[in-house]
């Protein structure tokens, strides 16, 4: 399959598929703010319509709808992934017949709890899972994932860390290296879409940090470039 390309700085829109939990709904909030027309995905259409009523209050952007997550994937460019891992899976399968030919952004963590260890799995990472699920006609990218929640949904304060982004499509890459910046972040390029099992390790890293430090805003920044 050819993939047409698209200036960097031309916005998509974007389906935040569990776009109702913290992380979901502050990427939501910070693309609408940015002007790139978003739908918020959900298992529950009267939750996923709530969280777009939100964002649009929040935003003053018109641009906002709220729709399972199917159809929240079937009608957007770019499709991101911010669910828990234990539904990971299940949502995959869910958005993957709309997925094909798309940009699919995965930031999910495997992770144990108290403490927070990222798990490791068989044959990778959750990112390389969705690659596989979704097969070759999706284009799964890394992101985001080091990006703490709180600070997504204040608006009123910058986004100041670094976003690690991480595949296997160059164009792919730079097309979401160009939605982090529209958050106000700076991208990163660390690798193949391989490196992730390390981003997700490096997330669960920060939690535990937080946990230890009482502080639940850690980010990453990467000197010297």
């Amino acid at each position: 399959m050819t993939h047409e390309a698209r200036p960097a700085h031309e916005p998509a829109s974007i389906g935040v598929i569990g776009g109702t939990g913290h992380q979901g709904l502050g990427l939501a909030l910070r693309w609408a703010a940015a002007g790139i027309p978003v739908t918020v995905g959900s298992r529950s259409l009267e939750r996923a319509r709530a969280a777009a009523e939100r964002v649009r209050g929040e935003t003053g952007s018109a641009a906002v709808e709220g729709l399972e997550n199917p159809d929240a994937g079937r009608v957007s460019e770019v499709i991101v992934l911010a669910v828990p891992a234990a539904a990971h899976a299940e949502t995959v399968a869910a958005i993957a017949r709309g997925a094909d030919g798309k940009i699919v952004v995965d930031l999910t963590v495997p992770l144990e709890k108290n403490p927070a260890y990222a798990l490791q799995l068989p044959e990778g990472s959750a990112a390389e899972a969705t690659q596989r699920a979704l097969g070759p006609g999706a284009r799964v990218v890394g992101a985001f994932h080091t990006v703490p929640a709180s600070l997504l949904t204040d608006l009123a304060r910058p986004v100041d860390c670094d976003v690690l982004v991480c595949g296997d499509d160059a164009e792919a890459k730079i097309r979401v290296m160009a939605l982090a910046a529209a958050i106000g972040a700076r991208a990163v390029d660390v690798g193949a879409l391989r490196q992730t099992h390390t981003l997700e390790r490096l997330t669960a890293m920060l939690i535990g940090a937080g946990r230890r430090a009482k502080r639940h805003e850690l980010g990453v920044r990467v000197t010297g470039l």
